[in-house]
Parts: C-alpha cells; sequence; structure tokens
C-alpha cells in the first residue's frame, strides 16, 4: 500500500512583538493552523523563526507539511513583526552658559545621557531649547527630553538645566 496523498497544510497568520534586544521568535506551530494528513504528519518546517528590527511589518513564512511517507506541502503564512517596546530616555543635568549676545541653544546631546531603544532612536526633542538673559536668574529649571523610535514609541526623561550669562572680560 503507497500513500500518496500530499499532506494539507494550513497556515494561520500572526503578530509577534520584538522583545527589549529587538528579535522576536516562532516556531513552525505558531503558524499551523491544523494542518491534516490521512496518514500522519511527520514535520512541520517553517521557512523562518527568527526575526528583528529590520524585519518590522508583514513577513511571509513558508510552512513545509511532511507526512511519515514523504509527501510534502506547504502554505503562507504572514508574520507581523511589531516593535511596541519604548526607547529609554536617560537624562543628565546640564548648564547652559550663553552668548556674549545674552542668548543660547540648548542641544538634545547635551540633556541626552545614553537614551537606547530596541530598534534604535529617530528622534529626541526638548521642551526648550532657546534660552536668554532673563533665563539666567540662578532658578534651576526644568527640561523634557523625549524621545521617539522608527515605530511611533516613545519616552520622556527630565533634566535640570542651569543658565548663566557669560562673562566679558575687557582690558
Amino acid at each position: 500500500v503507497l500513500d500518496q496523498t500530499l499532506p494539507t497544510a494550513i497556515c494561520k497568520n500572526i503578530s509577534v512583538n520584538l522583545n527589549a534586544a529587538g528579535t522576536a521568535s516562532i516556531t513552525a506551530a505558531d503558524i499551523n493552523d491544523n494542518s491534516t494528513d490521512n496518514c500522519g504528519i511527520a514535520s512541520l518546517v517553517a521557512s523562518k523563526t527568527s526575526f528583528n528590527c529590520a524585519n518590522l511589518g508583514a513577513n511571509s513564512v513558508t510552512l513545509t507539511v511532511t507526512d511519515t511517507s514523504g509527501n510534502v506541502s506547504s502554505c503562507i503564512a504572514t508574520v507581523t513583526v511589531i516593535d511596541n517596546t519604548p526607547p529609554v530616555a536617560t537624562c543628565k543635568n546640564f548648564t547652559l552658559v550663553l552668548a556674549a549676545n545674552g542668548t543660547g541653544t540648548l542641544l538634545s546631546a547635551n540633556i541626552n545621557n545614553g537614551s537606547t531603544d530596541n530598534c534604535g532612536i529617530t528622534t529626541m526633542t526638548l521642551s526648550k531649547t532657546n534660552f536668554t538673559c532673563t533665563d539666567a536668574n540662578g532658578t534651576p529649571q526644568s527640561v523634557t527630553l523625549t524621545v521617539t523610535d522608527a515605530s511611533g514609541n516613545s519616552s520622556s526623561c527630565t533634566a535640570t538645566l542651569t543658565v548663566e550669562s557669560s562673562l566679558e572680560i575687557t582690558s
């Protein structure tokens, strides 16, 4: 008796979330939707099981089903890779010394203290960037740094900013 009947490969689409390291993995069973065979399934194999930040969005993954007689069938599942891990915003306090004209510009790099994200940071914005002599009143100010990744996830931290006027020396 020969079994020449192919298995019926049945796929299901899934979504996976990247972890804090920017990776995710699946098994063939994760995309199998009760594939069948008349004499039994010997193996299920997924063409791709590891994902990272480069795989964000829809990915086609082939599920290959082999029965106990060596007959093979396959189907394609869509594995949607999602990054919903927000960046880690890390701030440091800073002293901004105004230029001789009484103005100063604060940069994100002045406040950022090694902020990180599993897939990389795309933007850093500050709650306030331009300062004048009126800000150099001896009272420290709070400045918020907001860090955003390519998936739109964001987080913020707050730094203490001291604004000082520059000293002009004449001789």
